[in-house]
């Protein structure tokens, strides 16, 4: 039982750390203003949130300085490799968003990547015609299908999120994530609950480490860093949810309209 609650937290850290951050890794500001979301719990999220930045300024940061000092070889193939891992839930958010199409496209890169690739660590598909999409999440699918937000929350060590991100983020454990499924469940001797944790732990660490200086340039520039963070989290979700809306199928991770990376002066 405890095991699988350490699974489901750091399943959710993954997908927290995530929704907030460009295709790839890199951080994003839209330009569009979200729709109102409540702060339900606005005095306990702020100190939840000042609680994380101290975890985060001692250990995350930290560790992520040192995963940017590994060779550029092995960290760019240590990043495609969890990237290709997301298709695992991306494929299926396709599939429930009605977006048959870039469920195929991302299921081709799966295989291929997985495959040739070399376990994901070399992008071939990419090099052989098929584009990276937008990653997808049961939040976002929640979101499609009309569901609101619910209050903003901030998450012990997790971070930012919605009564509905967080309820979306549990799926994953719930049978929504292959991975998770094939990991902690399967009896493949070659996978298991650690190398599930370590999988989720080196993508939380990739997308720090990819957002080091805009993370301390937005907490230097900002008056309120805690609401800067939050408008950051809402806008980057509604963006996101606003695509599937419209059926919007062709969001490459490279065009992102409307998107711009956060001043790094």
């Amino acid at each position: 039982m405890f095991k699988n609650i350490i699974i489901s937290v750091i399943a959710i850290f993954l997908f927290t750390q995530n929704v907030y951050a460009g295709s790839d890794g890199d951080l994003l500001l839209n330009q569009n203003k979200p729709q109102k979301i409540k702060d339900c719990f606005e005095k306990l999220n702020r100190v939840t949130f000042s609680f994380n930045q101290g975890v985060d300024k001692a250990i995350i940061k930290p560790i992520a300085k040192s995963y940017r000092n590994l060779p550029d070889p092995i960290q760019k193939g240590t990043s495609n490799a969890v990237k290709n891992l997301s298709n695992l839930i991306t494929i299926p958010n396709n599939v429930l968003q009605g977006d048959i199409k870039t469920a195929f496209i991302n299921t081709a890169r799966l295989a291929l990547n997985t495959t040739v690739g070399l376990l994901g660590t070399v992008d071939v598909a990419n090099k052989m015609g098929f584009p990276k999409y937008e990653k997808e999440d049961y939040g976002q699918t929640l979101g499609a299908w009309g569901i609101g937000p619910g209050c903003y929350i901030v998450l012990p060590v997790l971070g930012p999120s919605t009564i509905r991100d967080t309820a979306g983020s549990f799926a994953n454990i719930f049978g929504g994530d292959p991975w998770y499924n094939a990991s902690v469940h399967g009896n493949n001797e070659f996978l298991s609950e650690g190398l599930y944790i370590t999988s989720k732990a080196i993508s939380g660490i990739d997308f720090r480490a990819n957002n080091i200086e805009s993370f301390d340039n937005l907490e230097k520039n900002s008056l309120d860093f805690y609401a800067s963070v939050k408008s950051l989290y809402l806008q980057d979700r509604e963006n996101k949810i606003q695509n599937n809306q419209r059926g919007n199928v062709e969001v490459l991770y490279k065009d992102e309209d409307g998107w711009e990376e956060i001043d790094s002066q």
